[in-house]
């Protein structure tokens, strides 16, 4: 993880060289961030995440050899410290599914505007999901449709992992700080939020924070 005030150290994973080259020049350009390294396949990925030691790596799913899904899922079971933004054109279940539960913190589109993609990049060196519309949507359409129905439950209250999960959201931890004082991975709590953002009826982190606040399931701190 990067520290304030030093720049965001960037791997950037595609089998296509134009990508690489112009995504290189363009974090080049800005003030903030530095490309460390290139790699055109997940395995090339692995090896230079466990030797340059990037803040965040960008990470296409389709490429020969060692696929994106299979190096984040690596990445985790090395225990690497580099956090991964999906970059890819693919939006289905089929591949924002098994990215996240790989262990992905976010999942943007090639199509995105350059401002979104460097203040995703920004937020995912500090640990905070970032999610595609079309992948946020997706992922809550699922969760929708595979929680039980009206006739044998209602959305919440929340369980008593999620309450916490929450409450350390709204003290301002990220997930990876969530995560260490819980004694659970990182992509465990991004599950939590998913499911505490379904049950709430939200889609980001701040809704479900003041929509908890609103039901009375998180209650204000008063000043000693």
């Amino acid at each position: 993880m990067s520290r304030p005030g030093t720049a965001i150290k960037l791997l950037i994973a595609d089998d296509h060289p134009v990508v690489r080259d112009g995504l290189s020049s363009m974090f080049a350009r800005e003030p903030g961030f530095e490309v460390i390294g290139q790699a055109s396949d997940g395995g090339e990925a692995v090896r230079l995440a466990e030797t340059l030691r990037p803040d965040v790596i960008l990470m296409d799913l389709r490429m020969p050899g060692m696929d994106g899904v299979t190096a984040i899922r690596e990445l985790a079971e090395r225990g690497s410290s580099a956090r991964v933004l999906v970059l890819t054109t693919y939006d289905t279940d089929s591949h924002v599914l098994p990215a996240i539960e790989a262990g992905a913190t976010g999942y943007l589109l090639k199509d995105a505007p350059r401002d979104e993609l460097l203040r995703a990049v920004q937020a995912t060196a500090r640990g905070e999901a970032v999610l595609a519309p079309s992948a946020a949507a997706l992922l809550m359409s699922r969760l929708r449709s595979s929680a039980p129905g009206p006739a044998t439950a209602t959305p919440g209250p929340l369980s008593q992992r999620e309450l916490e999960v929450l409450q350390l959201v709204a003290a301002g931890s990220t997930n990876r700080e969530a995560a260490a004082k819980l004694f659970i991975t990182e992509a465990t709590i991004k599950t939590h939020l998913l499911n505490i953002y379904a049950k709430l009826g939200v889609s980001d982190r701040a809704a479900a924070v003041s929509e908890a606040f609103n039901r009375g399931l998180l209650v204000p701190r008063t000043p000693r």
